[in-house]
């Protein structure tokens, strides 16, 4: 009789257990599923989109002369594109707008859009907007850079303009122009494109600042002429997080942002 009544007491069904190792099994299934799946999730990118949405703390844009890569490169930016906070998502609106803006000049290899920590960059190829050896703006190009200070003017972020060369010595011709080295060259452009701004284009000129770099800063291989004619720019980066304050008071409010960068 004892045996019976311990058989009827016994649940019926596998034992507890089991349900919770299950459960655990298609978590880890599902998991493995996001991560490696090709059909769903192609790159390391894509995974990063979809745990960015349940964060809810969206990152800033990336990618090359398309402004970003990825499933939504054709929209000019994607989930990780999305700026984090107000000013920036006026920003973000912006960016849409400048890809659409620079479509042909993109297409032409006058100009290619970037992102890295510093913010949007905006990059002007120098053998099209100054002659060789040169700091004179061709005149061609003005329409260029009117196109340029339009997106400026609508955004609120503060604006380095960096020069940039390649690593060949200056020629005798330059040294005699002036430019001793490629850091008077490089610094010669990026004041040439922001004097043009600000006194062709009407820039704020609280707005806008000046670096030089020289030959030490390249984006590409100095050793093909490929890669000597990308390295030869300037560049105007669209500062992320960093504003401009608007004040009836004349007087500046606060001193400009400290503009250097982590370069790691």
């Amino acid at each position: 009789m004892a045996k019976k009544e311990r058989k009827k007491s016994e649940p019926k069904g596998p034992p507890a257990w089991m349900v919770t190792m299950g459960d655990m099994n298609n978590l880890l299934m599902c998991f493995f599923i996001i991560l490696m799946g090709e059909e769903t999730i192609a790159t390391a990118d894509d995974f990063k989109m979809i745990i960015n949405s349940f964060r809810g703390n969206l990152g800033v844009m990336s990618g090359g002369s398309s402004i970003s890569k990825g499933n939504l490169a054709d929209m000019g930016h994607n989930m990780m594109a999305l700026p984090s906070t107000e000013q920036n998502k006026a920003l973000g609106k912006k960016l849409a707008k400048a890809q659409e803006a620079f479509k042909a000049e993109i297409q032409a290899k006058y100009i290619s859009i970037r992102e890295d920590e510093r913010g949007l960059i905006i990059s002007l190829a120098s053998d099209f907007f100054f002659e060789p050896g040169s700091a004179a703006l061709k005149e061609e190009m003005f329409p260029v850079l009117a196109k340029v200070a339009n997106i400026i003017r609508n955004v609120p972020n503060f604006i380095r303009i960096e020069g940039h060369t390649d690593n060949r010595p200056v020629s005798p011709s330059m040294i005699r122009d002036g430019f001793r080295t490629n850091w008077y060259l490089s610094s010669a452009r990026s004041l040439a494109v922001l004097q043009h701004l600000v006194d062709e284009e009407s820039v704020d000129p609280k707005q806008v600042s000046s670096a030089a770099y020289g030959e030490f800063r390249p984006i590409e291989d100095n050793g093909t002429p490929e890669g000597r004619a990308y390295n030869r720019r300037v560049d105007i980066v669209i500062l992320k997080e960093k504003y401009l304050e608007k004040s009836k008071d004349k007087r500046v409010q606060r001193p400009l942002p400290d503009e250097e960068f982590d370069w790691r």
